[in-house]
């Protein structure tokens, strides 16, 4: 059965949050987890105790679930309005990582993809095809 990690909600977010994902174990990540191997905070999740609300950024973190279900948690927190998310799955290399290393690697791409997001837009607010450097 897989899995639904939480860091950085409050305990009212938490609790909206298994409510819309009725059915799926979802577990909170306390701080005391930051220097867990990812496969440790996993699996032990059941015996973790504690609040998820201990980081600056939220993260959603996925284990064990197939891509429909995927859809349906991303889909049913995203309802919920909770601000910036970062959804991520589990690898074979990041189940490898310390939680805190994970996180921060997951921080850094989400940075990237924003940017990239941002530089769409930007582009396609061009005219031409050609850049509009200024006048020199």
């Amino acid at each position: 059965m897989g899995k639904v990690l939480l860091i950085g909600f409050g305990p009212a977010e938490v609790e909206a949050i298994r409510d819309s994902l009725g059915g799926l174990d979802v577990f909170e990540v306390p701080e005391y987890c930051r220097d867990w191997v990812v496969s440790e905070v996993v699996e032990r999740a059941e015996e973790l105790s504690g609040s998820s609300q201990w980081h600056l950024r939220k993260f959603v973190i996925m284990h064990g679930l197939d891509n429909e279900t995927l859809k349906g948690v991303i889909k049913a927190v995203k309802m919920l309005n909770p601000g910036r998310v970062i959804f991520a799955t589990t690898t074979e290399t990041a189940l490898t990582w310390k939680l805190e290393d994970y996180l921060e690697e997951l921080m850094a791409e989400d940075e990237y993809f924003q940017a990239m997001r941002w530089a769409r837009k930007e582009a396609s607010q061009r005219k031409g095809p050609f850049l509009d450097i200024g006048k020199g």
